[in-house]
């Protein structure tokens, strides 16, 4: 099948093209490298060194055999999706081109309205596309679990039955987006699944968790296939993050009590899942939702699992809650059950506990230990819900409220009572890790 991904230089979208290029599928993409630029602005780097875009390419290229079209532009130039799709003639179309960043999109008015226009942008010039180009091709968009926000009762696969005043109906679940980001994602569901409605498309709206891990099982030893890894406030996912902070022995630094529960998948898990979606197409006119995660979490349970796991390699590194730059809109002890069936009839079988995923992250991220302690200042988070820009202080006590999974809060105020202070960071010369020679631009 011939598949092409919009946003193939990202996080997901590089192993990705991969992934479907070794399962026997015709691959092209297209990138702007806009997310390099982004990251640059936080202050960061990819802890991960990752080739030029020439350079993956051409390791992608020795390594399937496959010529692998590219095209270096910004997706909300119709004129270039218009050629995109005349000369590949996709028969799907994955959509992984879009600032995927909370954070980012809450930093001031400049920030929040770029992120509103490139993701509403792009889905609209695929959208027309397919429907003027490539009429039977597959739509497959990243959304986000983040879509739905904490909302107190059981969260369905995108659609729910509703009785009220005596009569019924199946109605799209409400949405309660957390960030502008989100909203602008929420407003991408809601156009494409009116698309299937009055133009026919076929579509598959992939609600993800959050997603962590270096690698997949296609990637191979080549530095330039491997994918980035984000650590910054704004690029860097929870469990990276916490991993990152992990092999420079800093603090693990949970927001706020750290009770706020959320799905997770691991990279390799996310592969798996998007290529069984891509496989099993939906009808014509249909606009189905998958819920994509392994399982859920609270943010402190997973600071606890990356403690140990750090233990297991050497690494003491305390936990310590900052507060919650997120508090404006964030609950602890909420309710959070999402369903998530639909994948896992479609064959999805998770292959490993996030406690052993973790441990390789750790592996792959100690040659990059020195890399990652000099943009360490890029750890703790300044941009706040309430419009505030300023960097997060340490908490010398927390409140827990009781909830699902919570822990007695005098086990969480005996850690942070340890701190009155930033954590000071020291990295241990160690001469044998050294970064591979990878341009990481």
């Amino acid at each position: 099948m011939r598949m092409f991904i919009a946003g193939m230089d990202g996080y997901l979208g590089w192993p990705l093209a991969q992934h479907l290029a070794r399962r026997g599928h015709e691959v092209a993409g297209a990138d702007s490298q806009f997310r390099r630029s982004w990251v640059e602005e936080m202050g960061s780097v990819s802890a991960i060194p990752i080739a030029k875009i020439d350079g993956r390419l051409a390791a992608l290229r020795e390594s399937t055999g496959q010529k692998i079209p590219f095209w270096n532009g910004d997706l909300r130039d119709y004129g270039l999706v218009d050629r995109i799709f005349r000369e590949f003639e996709p028969e799907a179309v994955i959509h992984l081109g879009e600032c995927p960043s909370a954070p980012y999109s809450m930093i001031d008015r400049e920030h929040t309205t770029f992120v509103q226009i490139n993701n509403l942008t792009t889905t609209f010039n695929l959208m027309f596309a397919i429907r003027d180009l490539a009429p039977g091709a597959h739509l497959l968009k990243l959304g986000t679990m983040g879509e739905y926000g904490t909302p107190n009762v059981d969260i369905p696969e995108g659609f729910f039955d509703v009785e009220y005043r005596g009569r019924k109906d199946r109605m799209p679940f409400p949405r309660q987006a957390p960030s502008w980001y989100h909203w602008s994602k929420v407003h991408g569901s809601n156009n494409i699944m009116f698309a299937c409605k009055i133009w026919g498309l076929r579509a598959t709206d992939v609600m993800q968790g959050v997603v962590f891990g270096t690698r997949i099982d296609d990637m191979g030893e080549d530095p330039r296939l491997r994918t980035r890894l984000d650590f910054d406030q704004a690029f860097g996912t929870v469990i990276n993050r916490f991993s990152c902070q992990a092999v420079i022995e800093h603090a693990l630094t949970p927001y706020g009590a750290g009770g706020q529960l959320r799905g997770f998948i691991p990279l390799r898990d996310s592969m798996q899942c998007l290529s069984l979606g891509l496989e099993n197409p939906p009808e014509a006119g249909e606009y189905r939702v998958f819920n994509q995660f392994a399982e859920t979490y609270s943010i402190r349970e997973l600071a606890g699992t990356v403690q140990d796991a750090a233990l297991a390699v050497g690494l003491e590194v305390d936990v310590v809650p900052v507060e919650n730059p997120r508090a404006a809109i964030e609950r602890h002890g909420h309710h959070f059950a999402p369903d998530h069936d639909r994948l896992r009839e479609l064959g999805y079988q998770p292959s490993h506990d996030v406690a052993s995923e973790v441990r390789g992250m750790l592996e792959d991220l100690l040659p990059h230990r020195d890399r990652i302690a000099r943009y360490q200042a890029a750890l703790l988070p300044d941009v706040h819900w309430d419009g505030t820009r300023r960097q997060v202080s340490y908490l010398s006590a927390v409140r827990v409220n009781d909830g699902p999974r919570a822990e007695p809060a005098e086990t969480v105020l005996k850690v942070a009572e340890r701190v009155s202070a930033p954590v000071p960071v020291v990295v241990r010369p160690r001469t044998d890790w050294a970064d591979e020679a990878v341009d990481a631009t």
